[in-house]
């Protein structure tokens, strides 16, 4: 642990000219008399760490010093392919690696190029969850990431949608974060399968490491079955006669492929209206989704959405009459 922090004390006084005592501290999540005696090590050691006196002193390495320490472990070069997901990596557990990592970068990097990685990530940052939500982090998701990390086989507990458990043995082969929800891609006997993290119950990592498969493609997996997903899920059909504005606004309020489709095959009368038959989830999620395209949108069928939108209409003229 200690030789560890060692290392990074060396590797961020490398990345900068000069840092105060309390800098360090906070960097490495200790305090400043542990830092002092640290310093003290390293100097000992016979690297030429200089503490500077005074309000405005701190610590530097003399003479240009240099460390080759700077390689990669693979877990941190791995992890520094998602550096760009911060919270991903706390949650998966890989915080530590993906900062040695970056720190290691850093120390390799010529003086004048140093400030790259705090000018980008004052530039660009990326936000996995949706709007309105908060994130919550699957108690069992660091247990996975590691199975998932060194190929190793799992013993999970699953609950199903229905509330029922099962036992599976997993090979899992990749993690996906899907506007804030963790999934797992793993092998299930003979097939690949897809399970959501938070319904893990109990997941315990064997000692066994599995083979994976060289043509598994984990993001072609995922838009597969994300696909055939969104496709499961539209078991009804509303037929609609829309308006120029109503056919563009469609694909924004509805599945866009299911828009679109129903757009390419729909048939349009003298008055520039296109009748369309549309693939929705159920008419309850239709008559919210379609009720945004206000007039732009008539429903005719079925009746029975008909006359709930028509009861809408009637209500909202008396509502502003």
């Amino acid at each position: 642990m200690r030789a560890a922090r060692l290392i990074k004390m060396v590797l961020l006084l490398q990345s900068r000219p000069s840092m105060t005592a309390a800098e360090l501290a906070a960097e490495l999540e200790v305090s400043e008399r542990t830092v002092t005696r640290d310093a003290l090590a390293l100097s000992e050691a016979g690297v030429p760490v200089y503490a500077d006196r005074g309000r405005s002193g701190g610590y530097r390495l003399v003479g240009g010093y240099r460390t080759r320490l700077t390689g990669l472990a693979r877990g941190e070069a791995e992890a520094l392919f998602l550096s760009g997901l911060p919270s991903a990596l706390r949650d998966m557990g890989l915080e530590d690696a993906a900062s040695a990592a970056r720190l290691k970068v850093s120390a390799a990097l010529l003086p004048s190029l140093r400030d790259a990685p705090a000018s980008a990530a004052r530039r660009f940052h990326l936000d996995a969850p949706g709007w309105y939500q908060e994130p919550q982090t699957p108690e069992l998701l660091a247990p996975l990431a590691e199975a998932v990390w060194d190929d190793r086989r799992v013993e999970a507990r699953y609950r199903r949608g229905d509330g029922t458990e099962v036992e599976r043995d997993l090979e899992p082969y990749g993690l996906v974060l899907k506007a804030g929800v963790w999934y797992v891609c793993a092998l299930a006997g003979s097939s690949h399968r897809t399970y959501r993290v938070d319904r893990f119950t109990g997941v315990a990592v064997g000692e066994e490491r599995f083979v994976r498969d060289p043509e598994f493609d984990l993001a072609a997996f995922w838009a597969e079955r994300a696909a055939e997903f969104a496709r499961s899920l539209l078991r009804a059909e509303v037929v609609l006669r829309l308006t120029e504005a109503g056919a563009g606004r469609l694909p924004y309020v509805t599945d866009r492929a299911a828009a679109e489709e129903a757009l390419a095959s729909g048939t349009a009368d003298a008055e520039g209206r296109v009748t369309v038959r549309l693939a929705v989830e159920d008419e309850e999620v239709a008559f919210a989704q379609l009720l945004a395209l206000g007039p732009e949108a008539e429903v005719l069928a079925p009746a029975a959405l008909r006359e709930r939108f028509a009861e809408a209409a009637r209500g909202l003229a008396a509502l502003y009459r």
